[in-house]
């Protein structure tokens, strides 16, 4: 389902950075904003309207403001008709702090798009409002798990139930490493297919401990044993070896496998889980492997070509 907010939720969420004014349309604040992504019609305010973008917001600079006010007024009035009469256009921003171009003002009130205003100069104010509505659209998932920083890569544990996952992640903790949340993971998809995973507000420092119950691992561990959010680089099942025939396992780690979280493919490892293994450890050694692999490093390759060269050989 496409996320979206109005643009009276925008003027109501936005920070004191990026101050909004309404100029005129404050009846079509209910209009829809569905990407996070600005337009600036440098091309379109000149007529030409070929791959416009009107489902974004427009912002007009001081660019688009100087040739207003230097071209033909009955042209320039033809090309902002044109372009503000597409119904899926949210809103209209001027920014510099300069005075709406009149025609600029006529053409949104005939067409119901609102038209705001800022003070902030045009690539602040685009910086600003593509990170903000990033953070605002970013398609949204929970996952049953628990996420920790490792050796400063997010680690999504998740398993069987009962398995250990808390378990383990407590002894992670020990071990210095960070947690993220316990239980439920909140991802989001961010900007460049990043997968940002945070905690609940509701759990967020706690965790559930089968045998203590819940404990506040800030208390217990310390203000440098949180974090608020992590990316998400590997995701580590923990898997009850009972019943598993351990023979098909991967034993030398020549596959790389994945799973997709919101159409991302994150690194995803199987782990059977057996009495006396240092689940901990094993997810450490883990973290740092994959680290070597995003850095372009493959050990399991790396030995496929000794063994070969060395058979070759003789």
């Amino acid at each position: 389902m496409e996320k979206s907010i109005t643009v009276k939720e925008l003027l109501k969420a936005r920070g004191r950075v990026m101050v909004l004014k309404v100029v005129s349309g404050r009846e079509f604040l209910g209009k829809k904003i569905t990407v996070s992504e600005v337009n600036r019609p440098g091309l379109a305010v000149t007529g030409h309207l070929d791959q416009f973008r009107a489902e974004r917001i427009q912002i007009i600079g001081k660019g688009e403001y100087a040739y207003c006010t230097k071209e033909n007024p009955k042209k320039i009035k033809n090309n902002l008709d044109r372009m503000f009469s597409r119904s899926d256009m949210p809103c209209v921003i001027i920014t510099g702090g300069v005075k709406p171009h009149e025609l600029i003002l006529e053409s949104c009130k005939k067409n119901k798009i609102p038209l705001l205003e800022t003070s902030l100069d045009t690539s602040t104010f685009i910086r600003e409002i593509t990170i903000f509505l990033d953070d605002l659209l970013a398609p949204v998932t929970t996952l049953h798990g628990v996420l920790v920083n490792v050796y400063g890569l997010g680690v999504l544990i998740q398993g069987d139930p009962g398995i250990g996952k808390s378990e383990c992640a407590i002894e992670l903790l020990k071990r210095n490493h960070i947690l993220i949340s316990d239980d439920i993971v909140e991802i989001k998809r961010r900007i460049g297919y990043i997968l940002m995973g945070t905690s609940p507000k509701t759990i967020k420092n706690f965790m559930e401990v089968r045998g203590l119950g819940i404990i506040d691992v800030e208390m217990l561990f310390g203000i440098g044993a949180i974090m608020s959010q992590s990316i998400i680089e590997m995701q580590v099942y923990l898997q009850s070896a009972l019943n598993l025939d351990l023979s098909k396992y991967d034993r030398t780690g020549t596959e790389d496998n994945y799973i997709k979280i919101l159409d991302v493919d994150v690194p995803s490892l199987k782990i059977p889980v057996t009495p006396g293994r240092n689940l901990a450890v094993l997810i450490e050694v883990a973290a740092l492997n994959q680290r070597l692999k995003n850095q372009g490093y493959f050990a399991s390759k790396k030995f496929n070509e000794a063994l070969i060269k060395q058979m070759k050989n003789g």
